[in-house]
C-alpha cells in the first residue's frame, strides 16, 4: 500500500470557502476564489480580503514611492523602454550629495529620494500598524508584528537614523538593486571592513541559524504530516505519535530535540535577532567606530598584519600627525613627511636656444673696406708695461 507523501503529491481539497469571524466594522472584499498554482505552496484559496483605511492608506503610499522611483530611473535613460527594461538592475535613485547635509535639495539633487523615502517609510509604519490591529481584532498574539518591526528597525536604521547621526542624507542607501549592493561593499570598506563588526557577525549567525531551524521543522511536520504532524496545536497539548517520533528522531540525530511549541520560539527569536544585530552594527558604524578592523586588532578580535607597500600621507589629513592610517588602516609607526623639491622648469619645446652661426670667412678686400661716412681711424696700440729695475738700498 502506497503512503502518503504530501511533499510529491499534493492533495488540494475543494470545498466550501473558509469564512472568518464577524469582525466590526467590517471592511472584508468578500469574494473568494480557488488557485491551483497557490494550493501547491499552501491554502489554495484567495480572500475575504480586508483593506480597512491603514491598508487602503499603506498601499496609496507604496504607489507614490514606487512610482517615484520607478520614473526617476525611466528619466535616467531618456525615456527608453528598452533600455529601462535592460539596465533596470543597474538603475537607481540616489540620495543627496553629502555636501547636501541633512537640507532638503532640489529634487534632480536628491529631493525625490527624500520625497520617495518619506511615502516608502510611511507606507511601511501603516502596514505595520495593519498587522498590529488586525492580530488584536482577531485574538491573535502580536507575535507578528513584533517581528515585523524588527525588520523595520534596520530599514530605519539604513535610511534614516544612521544618516541623521552621520549629519548628511548621503549616508542613507540608494533605492535599486545592484546600487544597494554597492553601497554596502562602499560602507564597508571605508569603515575597515564590516566582517570584523562583532554584531554584524551576530547578525549572519542569527541568519543562518533561522533558515536551518525552519528548514529542519519544515522538514519534520512534512515526515510526520501522514501522522497527523500538521496538526501542532493539538500535539503540543495531546502529544501524539507524530510529536514523539519527531523528537525521538532528533534525539538520535543530534542528542538534542525541541518540543513542537518551543521549535517556534526557537525560530522566532533567531529570526528577529537576524535584523535587530544587524541594524544595531550599522549605527554603530561611522558613528561609534569609525574603523572597525582597528578595534578588533585593538581588542584582539583580529590579528594585526605587517605593511606591504610603503604609507602615503594622506593630504586631507593633518601632517603632522604620527600615526596616519596605512594600507589597512593598521600602521601605528612615526610617519615623516618627505620635502617637497620643486622639479627645474623645462624650456619650451618652441623656445629651443639658438646657437650663434659659425664665422666665415671674408675675403681680404670685403674685410679691409668700410661703410660709408665711416671715420678712418686707427685703433690705438694697447700700453705696455716698461719692466723697471729695483731701486738699490740706500746705505746707512
Amino acid at each position: 500500500m502506497a503512503q502518503y507523501q504530501n511533499i510529491f503529491t499534493q492533495i488540494q481539497v475543494e470545498g466550501p470557502p473558509d469564512v472568518p469571524p464577524p469582525i466590526d466594522p467590517d471592511f472584508r472584499i468578500k469574494k473568494t476564489a480557488l488557485s491551483r498554482l497557490i494550493g501547491f505552496f499552501g491554502n489554495p484559496q484567495i480572500g475575504p480580503i480586508y483593506l480597512g483605511y491603514t491598508g487602503l492608506a499603506s498601499f496609496v503610499c507604496f504607489f507614490i514611492a514606487f512610482e517615484i522611483i520607478g520614473l526617476n530611473m525611466w528619466a535616467s535613460v531618456d525615456w527608453s523602454l528598452s533600455e529601462f527594461i535592460r539596465q533596470l538592475p543597474w538603475l537607481a535613485l540616489e540620495p543627496p550629495p553629502p555636501s547636501a547635509g541633512l537640507s532638503f535639495p532640489s529634487l534632480h539633487e536628491g529631493g525625490w529620494w527624500l520625497i520617495a523615502g518619506f511615502f516608502l517609510t510611511t507606507s511601511i509604519i501603516l502596514w505595520w500598524i495593519r498587522t498590529y490591529r488586525r492580530a488584536k481584532a482577531l485574538g491573535m498574539g502580536t507575535h507578528v508584528a513584533w517581528a515585523f518591526a524588527s525588520a523595520i528597525w534596520l530599514y530605519l536604521v539604513l535610511g534614516f537614523i544612521r544618516p541623521i547621526l552621520m549629519g548628511s542624507w548621503g549616508e542613507a542607501v540608494p533605492f535599486g538593486i545592484f546600487p544597494h549592493l554597492d553601497w554596502t561593499a562602499s560602507l564597508s570598506i571605508r569603515h575597515g571592513n564590516l566582517f570584523y563588526n562583532p554584531f554584524h557577525c551576530l547578525s549572519i549567525v542569527f541568519l543562518y541559524g533561522s533558515t536551518l531551524l525552519f528548514a529542519m521543522h519544515g522538514a519534520t511536520v512534512l515526515a510526520l504530516s501522514h501522522l497527523g504532524g500538521e496538526r501542532e496545536v493539538s500535539q503540543v497539548i495531546d502529544r501524539g505519535t507524530a510529536a514523539e517520533r519527531g523528537a525521538l528522531f532528533w534525539r538520535w540525530t543530534m542528542g538534542f530535540n525541541a518540543t513542537f511549541e518551543s521549535i517556534h520560539r526557537w525560530a522566532w527569536w533567531f529570526a528577529v535577532l537576524t535584523t535587530l544585530t544587524g541594524g544595531i552594527g550599522i549605527v554603530l558604524t561611522g558613528t561609534a567606530v569609525d574603523n572597525w578592523y582597528e578595534w578588533a586588532v585593538k581588542h584582539d578580535f583580529a590579528p594585526s598584519y605587517e605593511e606591504t607597500y610603503q604609507v602615503a600621507p594622506d593630504p586631507l589629513l593633518d601632517p603632522s600627525s604620527s600615526n596616519l592610517p596605512g594600507m589597512r588602516g593598521e600602521s601605528t609607526a612615526p610617519y615623516e613627511p618627505i620635502p617637497y623639491v620643486p622639479e627645474p622648469e623645462a624650456a619650451p619645446a618652441d623656445s629651443a636656444p639658438v646657437e650663434a652661426a659659425p664665422e666665415q670667412a671674408l675675403p681680404a678686400e670685403a674685410a679691409s673696406a668700410k661703410p660709408p661716412g665711416a671715420e678712418a681711424t686707427e685703433p690705438e696700440p694697447a700700453p705696455t708695461e716698461v719692466p723697471t729695475e729695483a731701486a738699490p738700498a740706500e746705505s746707512p
